[in-house]
């Protein structure tokens, strides 16, 4: 199957070489390119991509506001949202990750590197190095703005989780990936995303980011002072 792209970035010759890049994988397509943040939520309620790659710094609406309302869109909820940017700091990582954004990146990755984080977050996984993520999400969860309206409530669903969802959705907060996961409770990979998909329903978490955060907010994983 075919993941449809929509690149959100101010700059005509980038949005050019990553067409190119991207239209030359036989599984991934760009169906529309966005030079702001408001065509680029006009453009994927027009064209349901299955991803957006989303620049933070973009004349008139931004990429982090066109974020928070693609992500807030029941119409875009299969919609999953890959912040790649120069601008790579603590402050927009977490107000990407309260927005809903599904990964973050630096625009100095390989272009293999950016294939595969495509990739990955139309998978429904996040997208931050184990070590961001554990770092981030408490963060987050220590300084939460006011009144977010993405801040996530306390999850009903989860004391409907098994011990292995539990266990899977723990390791998967302590930032391990999914072979990582199956290595440590010797469980198949398939096994393991079986798990994390599963806690995600029960959660109501649209992606592997949400989950994590879901996972410290519902004290499954302790936050860890010394990451913040």
């Amino acid at each position: 199957m075919t993941t449809r792209v929509l690149l959100a970035d101010d700059q005509a010759l980038l949005r050019g070489t990553f067409r190119m890049l991207i239209d030359s994988c036989d599984d991934l397509e760009v169906v529309a390119e966005a030079a702001d943040g408001a065509q680029a939520v006009g453009l994927a309620r027009m064209h349901h991509p299955d991803v957006v790659v989303m620049d933070v710094r973009m004349p008139g609406t931004d990429g982090l506001t066109a974020t928070e309302t693609i992500c807030a869109d029941s119409d875009l909820a299969g919609t999953r949202v890959l912040i790649l940017t120069t601008f790579e700091n603590d402050e927009h990582v977490a107000r990407a990750l309260r927005a809903g954004a599904s990964g973050f990146l630096g625009k100095y990755v390989t272009t293999d590197a950016l294939l595969e984080a495509i990739r990955t977050v139309a998978a429904g996984e996040s997208l931050l190095s184990p070590g961001a993520t554990k770092a981030l999400i408490t963060q987050f969860l220590s300084t939460p703005p006011p009144g977010s309206a993405a801040s996530l409530p306390t999850a009903p669903g989860i004391r409907d989780l098994t011990n292995r969802e539990r266990e899977a959705m723990k390791l998967a907060a302590d930032g391990k990936s999914n072979d990582e996961i199956a290595g440590e409770l010797h469980l198949s990979v398939l096994t393991v995303r079986t798990h994390i998909q599963r806690a995600m329903n029960k959660l109501g978490a649209r992606d592997r980011a949400q989950l994590v955060v879901l996972a410290y907010k519902n004290g499954l994983v302790p936050p860890d002072p010394g990451n913040t």
